[in-house]
């Protein structure tokens, strides 16, 4: 989970839909919306190119209980099917971070260790922090049900398959630390909007000795 960059105004359609007893606040132009702020990247797994979309809510609205929540803006967010599920419990109603407004990366440690996904907040006394980290931990790890064991397991391999791939980026510039080409490759891959880009820039952070020549790609 990374910071994003809400873009405004609204949708004009959330506006008109609210009005309505059963309006949608999927409409295309929000859709469309979402998908290009959240670079077509679940908010949660950080998932790239989503065969499976959803527009998430972060505060849910309970079937109307909320219903200022249901088409306010700032509570709609790019999610894939996976993560929306795995959020949709009770534990999560109060509310994680909301990277829309708060950078992740500045509260929450996110690795991979040992072909595992280790996700902690940095102050166990921040209480959203804590919430937040657990989530992302769960994303990669729930496994009550055998799509849940599919689901998660694959974007284990996909997140290991992308940090092999930094790891073979920052050998080479190791071998080369002159070469432009490589160091293209690095600071595509660790903008923020690159897939798993919060793993991949808090390994760099966490080697900061090693690759200081690139941190200036992760400010």
């Amino acid at each position: 989970m990374v910071k994003i960059e809400r873009s405004f105004p609204a949708p004009a359609s959330l506006k008109v839909e609210s009005q309505k007893k059963s309006g949608s606040y999927s409409k295309p132009d929000v859709i469309e919306q979402l998908k290009r702020d959240f670079h077509n990247k679940c908010y949660i797994c950080e998932l790239k190119y989503l065969q499976d979309p959803e527009v998430e809510h972060l505060l849910p609205h309970k079937n109307e209980m909320y219903p200022e929540r249901k088409f306010d803006w700032n509570n709609l967010f790019w999610s894939c099917g996976h993560c929306n599920s795995v959020k949709n419990q009770e534990k999560y109603d109060d509310g994680i971070i909301d990277c829309c407004k708060e950078d992740p990366e500045e509260k929450i440690f996110f690795c991979l260790e040992s072909d595992n996904v280790k996700v902690v907040a940095q102050n166990e006394q921040d209480e959203k922090a804590v919430l937040t980290a657990n989530l992302v931990q769960e994303v990669f790890n729930k496994k009550n049900s055998g799509m849940r064991v599919y689901k998660s397991d694959m974007r284990l391999q996909e997140l290991r398959r992308e940090m092999n791939i930094l790891y073979d980026n920052l050998e080479e510039m190791k071998k080369e630390p002159t070469s432009k080409c490589v160091r293209r490759k690095l600071k595509a891959m660790l903008r923020r909007e690159s897939r798993f880009a919060a793993f991949k820039r808090n390994y760099v952070r966490e080697n900061a000795e090693q690759f200081s020549g690139i941190l200036s790609y992760i400010q």
